[in-house]
């Protein structure tokens, strides 16, 4: 299929992966373990129709350099690990890497930073030892090319070498990599280049034996009793997210530097695991993904640093479905190869939801007890406040006039205009999510590709309750999901 008749079909998703031209911006990055990948110019065309204008690079292929020609997209590219070590030896190899991977396409191709190897200290120790001089190399190599005030240096590291990453206040670099990790901190402020981080909640909660609920990694809110608090600094934390970005303000700060902005190079969450991997899942994947860009793009910093924003990119555009490992790490992605989001994504200080290219549902299940699906019907069309006027005696959406196929209607139109902000599909355990579009005849639900919301906000919401059915039993949910469903739900009215 022709280039321009597809991307014809993309979804817009405007999720914030663009420049907020006064503050923070959210990019992506682009991984290559990918079975069919998109030729360079066709991912250049999927980063222009969603408005994406900072991308990562895990390396310096020539194909995208050339693509992202005259685009504006700002560009972070890679020096592989395993040239980490000829470049940190060899000055002219340096120089031959600039001359060869950034000066050759400049200024045409906006190549902004260079990113030397990733998480060197932790996965290729016996490199660490010429990584600075591979950093000092390449910007000696870009000050004789002079770019070197147009692009900056640094190296990714991972959040492993804080071992202890909360309180933040406390937070210290590994002992054992001090004097690197120091040479790095005084190349990056002589160069004002920025701390490049790799924050990744999902493995804070998942590896974290359930010290921190799962609300805290999600960036949901918590209730003030579970809020998390260090107890030095008295900071209030919202999100793990912004304890990790602290915890490195505050490690850097022990080494008595300060002024490095940190960068988050890499941050996301898998949408699909194995029968281990429980918290990999797609509505989790689109919490964290749609929380964070809005975080990010409220432009202020974590707790100690609120005037330094936190620049991040998305990790990743596709599913890397060659990468070794377990079913999580194949699937990071929030692009399919052909261009269709995985899910839909948010538009920064909207709250709309725009886009639902993947077509996730959610309906109430076959067996079902028929108690528990009146009451949440009875609570999806009042206190969930879904828009239940389809189901109404003479509506498209009435008939069959059973109470599972109202409450499937009920159940997915709430869905789509909260999953993002915390809204999820359990119902008390009487629904599930489903890729099959549920519509039929003429009534068409939320967030089918026959839907002329596309699964966004629907007109003014039917005055509650509106159940067709009796009772006004509420749906007996934790209060924890009350709570959050009832704040958010409280913005749609």
């Amino acid at each position: 299929m022709m280039l321009v008749k597809w991307l014809g079909s993309v979804v817009f998703l405007a999720i914030g992966l663009f420049t907020n031209v006064l503050g923070a911006y959210v990019g992506v990055n682009i991984g290559t373990d990918v079975s069919n990948m998109p030729s360079a110019s066709d991912i250049v065309a999927i980063l222009r129709a969603n408005q994406i204008t900072h991308v990562r690079l895990y390396d310096a292929d020539s194909h995208m350099l050339k693509a992202l020609s005259k685009s504006g997209i700002e560009v972070i590219v890679g020096v592989l690990n395993e040239e980490v070590l000829g470049i940190g030896e060899s000055a002219s190899a340096a120089a031959a890497w600039i001359n060869k991977n950034v000066a050759a396409y400049m200024p045409t191709t906006n190549i902004t930073a260079i990113a030397v190897g990733s998480q060197v200290l932790t996965s290729i120790p016996n490199a660490a030892s010429v990584l600075v001089s591979a950093m000092n190399n390449l910007h000696k190599a870009l000050v004789a090319s002079d770019l070197n005030f147009q692009v900056k240096i640094s190296t990714p590291h991972s959040m492993d070498i804080i071992p202890r990453p909360f309180p933040p206040s406390t937070a210290t670099f590994n002992s054992a990599w001090n004097s690197t990790i120091y040479q790095i901190l005084q190349f990056l402020k002589n160069t004002k280049s920025f701390y490049m981080l790799n924050a990744y909640p999902y493995y804070g909660y998942t590896n974290g034996n359930g010290i921190f609920p799962i609300d805290y990694a999600l960036f949901r809110p918590m209730p003030s009793v579970k809020q998390i608090v260090d107890p030095n600094t008295l900071f209030h934390y919202n999100s793990m997210f912004d304890a990790m970005v602290d915890a490195t303000y505050y490690s850097i700060e022990a080494l008595n530097f300060s002024g490095i902005p940190v960068i988050v190079t890499e941050s996301g969450w898998p949408w699909l695991g194995g029968g281990n991997e429980t918290d990999a899942t797609l509505e989790n994947a689109e919490t964290y993904n749609n929380n964070m860009i809005r975080r990010v793009l409220n432009d202020t910093g974590p707790p100690s640093q609120p005037d330094m924003p936190i620049n991040t990119y998305v990790y990743e555009l596709f599913n890397e479905d060659k990468r070794p490992g377990p079913i999580s790490e194949k699937n990071w992605g929030v692009f399919f190869t052909n261009g269709t989001s995985v899910y839909p994504l948010n538009f920064s200080g909207s709250g709309q939801i725009i886009g639902n290219s993947s077509g996730v549902f959610c309906v109430a299940k076959d067996d079902a007890d028929s108690d528990k699906l009146q009451n949440g019907l009875n609570w999806a069309c009042g206190q969930g406040h879904a828009n239940c006027s389809a189901i109404q005696p003479g509506q498209p959406c009435y008939l069959p006039n059973n109470i599972k196929s109202h409450a499937s209607y009920a159940y997915n139109d709430y869905y789509q205009k909260m999953r993002s902000v915390g809204g999820t599909c359990n119902f008390d355990g009487t629904a599930m999510t489903t890729t099959k579009d549920p519509s039929y005849g003429s009534c068409t639900y939320a967030g089918s590709s026959h839907s002329s919301t596309r699964g966004g906000f629907l007109p003014p919401v039917a005055s509650g309750p509106v159940s067709p059915f009796s009772g006004a039993t509420s749906l007996p949910v934790s209060r924890i999901h009350l709570l959050i469903s009832a704040a958010f739900a409280a913005l749609l009215i």
